[in-house]
């Protein structure tokens, strides 16, 4: 594998970990318990976004009759009990490995609250990959960009030389405030039509990186 990159910053939910359908699942419970229209994978994957509140509000919630904070909380409770079920995608550790074989740095950078991140992580047995495995502080999936620029500037990374991966156009928003390049893999919470937007890099599955590096 012929590459100038050096570190490799992944995003974990619907890049790595295959979690859509208990997004689904789990909203789908908030929807119904409300007598709002549920979900499908199409409609979830052409209207997911962040801020998360903003995707709440095109589903029909009305935070001037409720706060956000409590569906979103209730949007994690399901999660977090279906969880057990997911697994990764079915090419991650071939293509994790083949990445520490080459001599890169690995890393993860997610919306994902920090404890619960690192034992997902480490249920599913892949954080021997990792140099460092970084979440957020709260449960409420806002923006990871002060995390990840925490983590390029006291590592000393080389821009020029890291990648970051991940699967909506908030990682590409993420990757350009970073200044680091950005790949998108298309099978994850957002659909390929809408990453296209603005010529980004675009992937179908990780078998497909080995050509892009």
């Amino acid at each position: 594998m012929g590459t100038n990159y050096k570190n490799i910053i992944w995003d974990w939910n619907g890049t790595l970990l295959n979690d859509i359908t208990i997004c689904i699942k789990s909203m789908n419970i908030l929807l119904k318990e409300r007598t709002l229209p549920l979900i499908s994978e199409d409609k979830y994957r052409d209207i997911f976004t962040f801020p998360v509140r903003n995707y709440y509000e095109q589903l029909g919630f009305d935070f001037t009759k409720e706060e956000f904070d409590g569906p979103a909380l209730k949007f994690i409770e399901y999660y977090h009990e279906f969880l057990p079920s997911v697994d990764l995608f079915h090419d991650v550790e071939m293509v994790l490995e083949e990445i520490k074989k080459n001599g890169l740095h690995q890393y993860i950078l997610s919306a994902m609250e920090q404890e619960s991140l690192l034992a997902s992580v480490q249920n599913l047995k892949i954080d021997k990959y990792f140099n460092k495995i970084i979440g957020i502080d709260d449960h409420f999936a806002r923006s990871k960009v002060d995390r990840g620029l925490h983590l390029i500037e006291n590592n000393n990374f080389d821009r020029a030389k890291t990648l970051m991966i991940g699967d909506t156009l908030h990682d590409m928003e993420v990757a350009k405030v970073l200044g680091v390049d950005c790949l998108l893999v298309a099978r994850g919470h957002q659909s390929k039509s809408r990453l296209k937007i603005n010529g980004n890099n675009i992937i179908n599955d990780l078998n497909d990186l080995f050509g892009f590096l």
